[in-house]
């Protein structure tokens, strides 16, 4: 060999050597999934009376309050982070009040959760939506969402929650002012430790169809663009995210993941707290379906979908695949 050509193969930069074996790959990993990082979102049906199958997520159930217990001490012996709870209530108003009743489906999961698995993190979502005839995220006047007077039902479902047994109420209804109302509900009835998960920069997305049936909230008319974000709008989500953490957000959210990695990436620049992001369910049931026509591998999919999440900057991931992602991740 020449000089020459000793000098050009050493210009090449072999950066496949730690490529070669999956211990070499494993060791130079860059970002690694951690089950204590995922959180199960969870589907609390009061009319339920056994597990119900929800067809528009597979592999997701309603369940009957009387299993809360069981879901709470699964989610501890997987190691996930933690469960969000969402409620299907046995009555709706045009207010939602039933959202904040103590005998309500979420409340009463909560205590069974806790009695029974008193270490599990616990986070309630707070909105009106799964409790309203009509559908929205807050009380109706002249087909317009009231932002102020939704704040006070807000806050009583929190703290409903909180004296459930919450550790974390998680407003979703994008109100403008709620995180702050919340606040000072919370503390007002000697509930300063409960944190508050705020969702942020939720979008006006196409990917909440699986969701809106799981959870029966579909908005009888109109849509939800009036209050959640347009999904072009990056820069507001940063606003977003920066009021919320003056109000009194100890973590924000943003909701969905998949196609949004950006704004996750910028908001974990501009955010001195926890980030969450929501891989909603329409992320979810597109990789189910593509994987029941072959076209891709499920595991591999949404392993991978995970990882840039996680990549982007979020430090908890909300997802449908949080108990099966966590049982790969032993294997």
């Amino acid at each position: 060999m020449t000089l020459e050509s000793r000098e050009r193969a050493h210009a090449i930069r072999r950066t496949r050597r730690f490529r070669r074996t999956p211990a070499l790959r494993s060791l130079v990993r860059e970002t690694r999934l951690d089950p204590r990082s995922f959180v199960q979102p969870v589907f609390i049906d009061a009319r339920a009376t056994s597990e119900t199958p929800i067809p528009t997520l597979p592999g997701q159930s309603r369940w009957p309050i009387d299993a809360a217990a069981g879901l709470a001490v699964r989610a501890a012996k997987a190691g996930i982070g933690g469960l969000l709870l969402f409620g299907l209530p046995d009555d709706k108003d045009d207010r939602g009040a039933a959202a904040a009743d103590p005998l309500g489906p979420v409340p009463r999961a909560l205590r069974a959760m806790r009695a029974a698995a008193p270490g599990t993190v616990l986070i309630a979502d707070v909105c009106l939506c799964e409790y309203t005839t009509h559908g929205h995220c807050g009380v109706l006047r002249a087909g317009e969402v009231d932002n102020d007077e939704t704040l006070p039902l807000l806050s009583q479902a929190a703290v409903a929650y909180a004296e459930a047994g919450a550790d974390v109420v998680a407003p979703s209804d994008m109100m403008d002012g709620r995180v702050a109302a919340i606040r000072e509900a919370l503390d007002a009835t000697g509930r300063r430790d409960t944190a508050i998960l705020s969702y942020a920069a939720k979008f006006a997305s196409s990917f909440y169809g699986p969701f809106r049936a799981a959870a029966d909230c579909a908005p009888q008319s109109g849509d939800r663009t009036g209050y959640q974000m347009d999904p072009a709008n990056r820069r507001e989500a940063l606003l977003e995210g920066a009021i919320d953490v003056v109000e009194g957000a100890d973590a924000i959210m943003v909701k969905p993941a998949g196609p949004y990695l950006d704004v996750i990436a910028a908001v974990r620049v501009r955010a001195d707290v926890p980030l969450a992001a929501y891989q909603v369910s329409g992320e979810y049931a597109a990789l189910h379906a593509a994987a029941e026509h072959g076209w891709l591998d499920l595991r591999g999919a949404a392993l991978e979908s995970l990882v840039a999440i996680a990549r982007a900057g979020a430090d908890i991931t909300i997802t449908y695949f949080a108990l099966e992602a966590a049982a790969w991740l032993r294997e």
